[in-house]
């Protein structure tokens, strides 16, 4: 070891977002993010110009955050990196720089599980003395544009996932169904800030009966465009009159369904330690009703702060550095993956 303290640098691109961020003993140093506005005019993200744009990012936003840090490169102990799951491309970018990147200056490279970057945010510290994390075992609802999960939490290197979206993400509905409303994208900051002003219970749409603690979306998103197609039919002009009530009765359902499922997996596993990760968990009808279920059946509960709910490096580098204390490297010619996992 170089330095008797442990600097980690995370590297995140598994879409969109290149992130960079520095750790000194798990404490955030340093955490910069370049979004890509490109994918706007398109309605979703286009991979082929999301690797080219990371491209482009990957190079100052390392600098930046090793400069903001206050550090030089040589103070680096090793390099943490996405390997996935995420868009091919998008993670070649981030995987190539970390690997190039740790060769040259002799250090680990340390691989990362996107998914369990997500829960591991809330370990983060932002202080010597942070003691803000949950205590193991814990549950975390784990919600994004690819991902809706319910994981048990055993350590940072053991998670348990017990139900999972068999089709359609949370955040992938939102998405889909802002894109049909016209109201562009991203949906989910769109959908949040309009649900505000409506009326959640003024639509109803149907809601699927999955056994046990799996969930589905695709159904729900079915029957919002079904009920839309023929509510615009008879006035064209609908979803411009009504488009707070949608976007509330929208967000009301799925919420609906995500909070039923994460009270039975409280129920058959007795832990009462519940956290949100991810980027819906931003969604403040989502963290209304967390708050409300915690108080209505006794739950500790754990909420991100915004800044660590989307896609960023602080969670990888929170991860890399405890697989650093545990000697957890990998090799220089680990590929990336895509598909949706946990290790």
């Amino acid at each position: 070891m170089k330095n008797q303290d442990i600097y980690i640098l995370g590297i995140e691109s598994s879409c969109d977002d290149t992130s960079a961020a520095v750790l000194r003993n798990g404490v955030l140093l340093s955490n910069v993010t370049a979004s890509q506005d490109v994918h706007r005019d398109y309605g979703g993200v286009v991979p082929e110009l999301a690797s080219r744009v990371h491209q482009q990012n990957v190079v100052p936003v390392v600098d930046q955050a090793i400069r903001r840090a206050g550090i030089t490169k040589e103070m680096l102990s090793g390099v943490a990196f996405t390997r996935g799951p995420g868009l091919m491309g998008s993670l070649l970018v981030g995987v190539n720089f970390a690997k190039g990147f740790a060769r040259s200056l002799g250090i680990p490279l340390i691989d990362v599980n996107h998914l369990q970057g997500h829960v591991m945010a809330h370990f983060i510290k932002e202080s010597d003395d942070d003691t803000s994390a949950p205590p193991m075992p814990f549950l975390c609802l784990l919600v994004s544009g690819g991902n809706s999960q319910i994981v048990k939490v055993n350590a940072y290197n053991n998670m348990e996932v017990l139900g999972q979206t068999i089709d359609d993400a949370a955040g992938e509905a939102i998405d889909k169904c802002s894109k049909v409303m016209g109201l562009g994208y991203p949906g989910g900051p769109i959908i949040d800030r309009l649900a505000r002003q409506g009326n959640p219970r003024a639509y109803t749409f149907s809601e699927p009966h999955i056994p046990g603690l799996d969930y589905s979306f695709s159904g729900l998103k079915t029957s919002f465009l079904y009920n839309l197609r023929d509510w615009v039919k008879e006035d064209p002009d609908f979803v411009e009159h009504h488009k707070e009530d949608l976007a509330a009765s929208l967000e009301y359902t799925i919420v609906d369904i995500l909070m039923r499922k994460l009270k039975l997996a409280v129920r058959e596993t007795r832990i009462k330690h519940v956290a949100l990760a991810g980027g819906v968990s931003a969604n403040n009808g989502l963290r209304n009703a967390f708050r409300q279920h915690a108080e209505k059946y006794g739950w500790k509960i754990y909420i991100p702060k915004f800044s660590y709910t989307t896609d960023n490096a602080a969670m990888i580098a929170i991860t890399g550095y405890y697989k650093y204390l545990d000697g957890e490297f990998c090799d220089i010619d680990a590929p990336a993956f895509s598909k949706v996992t946990f290790e």
